[in-house]
């Protein structure tokens, strides 16, 4: 039987946590940086040990006024200690709760250049598991960000995007570009059944891209975001496929 994970990222000030964590089998949560505090990050995951969602950290760029959506720069090492302190609040605070983290996945601006540059996924996901070597990377599949995850030997979780338009060469469409982010339910829908399916998206130029992802990321920070996830997943049952939390891909010996 077909499986797949739904995953949403979550603890952002949307509203809606509560809703999508009865939809989703993993949840991505904000743990300080352009959104999300030691609150909300409790909460949620007392929740995702009620309703059994896997849980993950989700730090990005330590810019709030801007959702960690524009890329800043700075020393490497100043970029990784905002990571790292971002991995120990949600971590330290999972470990009070009693509920595993079991992953990492980037944000925004921080998602996409890792997605973008190797060199600089290779450096940051080094440091993330040089905190925990058990810990798993959620990646947007066939970007740097698997390569870079290979290079250091990480578990992973490969990912994609239910919402978003992709380029011909895999990567996300940037949000200020026309028709990068998808509002109609129907075809959000079909591409999360191809997806599963035959393991294909289709990019914004009609290019057929072939995706392992066995994960597939509902956002919450869009309108109706929870009306939404609830007809994904139940498009996807009623085609016979079963949504839970999908095994890390473990390195190679």
């Amino acid at each position: 039987m077909t499986s797949i994970d739904l995953n949403a990222d979550l603890g952002e000030g949307m509203g809606s946590d509560e809703d999508l964590l009865e939809i989703v089998s993993s949840a991505s949560i904000a743990c300080g940086g352009h959104a999300g505090d030691a609150a909300t990050i409790r909460r949620i995951l007392k929740l995702c040990r009620s309703r059994g969602v896997r849980a993950g950290a989700h730090p990005g760029y330590a810019d709030p006024k801007r959702f960690g959506r524009s890329r800043v720069v700075m020393p490497l090492d100043q970029l990784l200690g905002q990571i790292r302190s971002q991995i120990f609040l949600v971590r330290f605070i999972a470990d009070e709760v009693g509920v595993p983290i079991s992953y990492v996945k980037l944000h925004g601006a921080l998602a996409n250049q890792t997605a973008e540059e190797l060199a600089f996924a290779v450096g940051v996901f080094a440091a993330i598991q040089a905190m925990d070597p058990q810990m798993a990377v959620m990646a947007l599949d066939n970007s740097q960000q698997v390569r870079a995850a290979r290079a250091v030997g990480m578990n992973l979780i490969r990912e994609a995007y239910a919402d978003r338009a992709y380029t011909s060469e895999g990567l996300l469409v940037p949000r200020a570009q026309e028709g990068a982010v998808i509002h109609d339910a129907d075809t959000v829908i079909e591409r999360c059944l191809r997806l599963a399916r035959a393991g294909e998206i289709v990019a914004i130029d009609g290019t057929v891209l072939k995706s392992a992802a066995r994960s597939i990321c509902l956002h919450g920070d869009t309108p109706g975001a929870v009306e939404l996830a609830r007809d994904v997943r139940q498009a996807l049952e009623d085609e016979g496929i079963t949504i839970e939390a999908q095994a890390p891909e473990t390195p190679d010996p």
